[in-house]
């Protein structure tokens, strides 16, 4: 037997759930953040790769961001990822990220009993309700951006219903809970996991088993590492030094070229063996051109086609794609007359030189020399 329960304006419930979807073609277990706001029924769904530190932050984030408030009081169940410890007399040891958060949004916190699910039976109910009608059938979307779109669009919608034992709808009750809600602070939390590392001798730093590159000049120093739930930014003092979409399969690298390419110059036979350039899918004209340099001149070839990856470095891909076909097409195949056609390109002038193309260059006149003028010079003697 259950005593029926009354809920105050501005308090909500927080738990994660499980839901299938295929993102980018591949079908996967996405793990659902969920908060409701009981009195009214206003329910918050966002999807992630994984149910981790990070997610739990940029849940709240974005949650509070959508109902427009902070709730007085959140009701929570014993995850790790916000009690490290659960101590005597009902008292919770909350973890560092746990207590950053809820310091920077003032809410009093409040954790379940550990098995007893029936203490946060709204949540609870949120969670099944979305897997059941937000998530079927399983929906298809090309990334967690586009399928959190439609979840948003989801709850929104819900938004209109009437619900069992109510004359008003979850929209018109939502204004009770608005009124009791803190207003947002200035600034949001910044939802991320700050950990220390060390660049190793291949310009890799390891984050959660899956290695990221930096540029090859920061080998062997110490760095941090900021990593979000879609991606990882590495810090050097103040400077970012690297920007990665986050990688969720262990043992994975992710690289950027551009991180090696002035030790490629250097290094030039390890060209065909780089995992850097492997791992760049580059348009078939890059190895077309490759090639030419190759029946060209074998000797030299390798160091001229990474001075035209290192033409990455100040242009994109598609700009250095058709710089190459327009080189092909004029027969020309080195470095200097590419980025000459780049710059025409981009710039939609000819490629031919000509001081028609820049006004703002003074035109020189330069007389024809006379024998008579270095007479002058000389006193009139030879």
């Amino acid at each position: 037997m259950y005593i029926p329960l009354e809920h105050d304006p501005g308090t909500a419930q927080v738990d994660f759930g499980e839901a299938f979807a295929i993102i980018a073609g591949i079908h996967q277990k996405v793990n659902v953040f969920n908060m409701s706001l009981p009195q009214s029924d206003t329910c918050f769904v966002k999807a992630y790769p994984r149910e981790n530190t990070e997610s739990f932050c940029d849940g709240h984030v974005s949650a509070f961001a959508f109902i427009g408030g902070i709730p007085s009081d959140l009701l929570y169940d014993n995850t790790k990822i916000a009690v490290s410890k659960i101590m005597g007399n009902k008292e919770r040891k909350k973890t560092k990220a746990f207590t950053e958060l809820q310091s920077h949004y003032l809410f009093k916190d409040h954790f379940a009993r550990p098995g007893k699910g029936n203490d946060k039976g709204k949540v609870e109910g949120v969670v099944g309700f979305a897997r059941r009608n937000f998530m079927v059938p399983v929906p298809s979307f090309d990334s967690f951006d586009d399928l959190n779109a439609h979840l948003k669009k989801c709850c929104e919608e819900r938004q209109k219903d009437i619900l069992r034992g109510h004359k008003t709808s979850i929209k018109e009750r939502f204004a009770l809970d608005q009124e009791a809600l803190s207003p947002l602070p200035e600034r949001p939390y910044d939802p991320c996991v700050v950990s220390s590392a060390r660049v190793s001798s291949t310009s890799l730093v390891r984050y959660k088993e899956t290695d990221y590159s930096v540029p090859v000049r920061y080998g062997y120093q110490d760095v941090f590492v900021k990593a979000y739930v879609d991606k990882v930014l590495i810090i050097k003092g103040s400077e970012v030094i690297a920007t990665h979409k986050r990688s969720y399969e262990k043992g994975d690298a992710v690289y950027n070229l551009l991180h090696y390419t002035p030790l490629l110059e250097q290094k030039a036979n390890a060209l065909d063996q780089a995992a850097p350039l492997k791992a760049l899918d580059l348009p078939p004209v890059f190895e077309r051109f490759k090639t030419t340099l190759m029946s060209r001149d074998s000797t030299t070839a390798n160091r001229e086609y990474i001075k035209v990856l290192r033409l990455l470095e100040s242009y994109g891909i598609d700009d250095v794609e058709r710089g190459l076909y327009l080189a092909f097409d004029q027969g020309i195949f080195s470095v200097e007359a590419i980025k000459h056609l780049i710059l025409h390109s981009l710039e939609k002038r000819s490629p031919n030189l000509s001081l028609k193309d820049f006004p703002n260059v003074p035109v020189v006149c330069v007389q024809t020399t006379k024998t008579s003028s270095y007479m002058s010079l000389m006193g009139g003697q030879l």
